[in-house]
């Protein structure tokens, strides 16, 4: 079996995008669970909004939020992403008030099945949409939930034949049980027997998706709205700036990783030599109060706190 040759990082970071896609495909079609987070304080930040819920500073909100968006996972497929898994909208948002979770949370999810820049990207690039999640209880409250189910169904079955990459946008995944006891019943009912993991998979995403293969946070150190996709096996990273800020340098530095850092096998300890044990050891000596994932409250924001320099590799 051929070897394949580690490129540098420096290496990587100068390849050209479909050279990287080239190597993010070889290691098989790659699915990335991204929840694209702290859109709300990227915006206040870069465009000057206010945290005021009125008509203008909600589109503006909106608009700018869908742009980056679009972007961010163009980006990813860009760089050879197979499979994208985006969470969007949950309990969480819901309870931040009855004006945000309406303007905001749900009229972003609409956005994503209906605004003309979302259609074309999708169109241009070939991607497959779907909606997964029991949004249909979750948003049952709402008067116009018949309006948003036929926009979500209607986008699903104009992008069903597109063959290029796919894009699941996450609603109300946060607890799956319901929805994944209903269908196995389901299933039970119809084939006479208990369905297997890819079939549950089928019936709650409306496709099969292999295991994640990484998956990029920010803020607090936690994975979430990816059932039955989240094996232990999959590689986790996490941004210090909000997801709206990723560069392709992020990107690639975590592509690079993934791809080439963490597939090495551990050596025996037996066959290191002194001074390789010895920088180990002062390594870990050196950073044995740190925890990765802690964090210090900055005007009640949570703050990654960055590990003190030691020996470094």
């Amino acid at each position: 079996m051929e070897t394949r040759q580690v490129p540098s990082f420096d290496e990587f970071l100068h390849l050209r995008s479909d050279e990287v896609a080239n190597q993010v495909r070889s290691a098989g079609p790659q699915v990335c669970v991204f929840p694209v987070n702290g859109t709300r304080r990227w915006f206040v930040l870069e465009h000057g909004g206010g945290d005021q819920v009125n008509q203008d500073a909600v589109e503006a909100y909106l608009r700018a939020s869908i742009q980056r968006q679009i972007e961010l996972c163009e980006m990813l497929f860009d760089h050879g992403v197979a499979t994208l898994l985006v969470p969007v909208l949950g309990p969480d948002l819901m309870e931040r008030g009855d004006d945000y979770a309406l303007q905001v949370g749900v009229g972003g999810l609409m956005h994503a099945a209906e605004d003309p820049h979302f259609l074309d990207f999708y169109k241009r690039r070939n991607v497959r949409v779907r909606f997964y999640g029991d949004y249909k209880v979750g948003l049952q409250n709402i008067t116009y939930h018949d309006e948003i189910y036929n926009s979500l169904d209607r986008v699903m079955e104009q992008t069903a034949g597109n063959g290029g990459p796919r894009l699941f946008f996450g609603v109300f995944a946060h607890d799956p049980v319901q929805m994944i006891a209903k269908s196995s019943v389901e299933f039970f009912k119809a084939n006479g027997q208990i369905p297997d993991k890819r079939a549950l998979i089928e019936s709650y995403y409306g496709e099969y998706i292999s295991p994640a293969n990484f998956f990029i946070g920010f803020d607090k150190f936690t994975t979430f709205d990816a059932p039955l996709l989240m094996t232990g096996e999959e590689d986790l990273y996490f941004s210090v700036s909000p997801s709206p800020y990723m560069t392709e340098k992020q990107l690639r530095s975590i592509l690079y990783d993934h791809l080439y850092m963490r597939r090495v096998k551990e050596p025996e300890y037996s066959s290191l030599g002194r001074e390789e044990l010895d920088w180990l050891r002062d390594f870990y000596r050196s950073h044995q109060d740190v925890a990765l994932g802690t964090g210090s409250l900055k005007s009640n924001i949570w703050i990654p706190i960055q590990p003190e320099k030691g020996p470094q590799p």
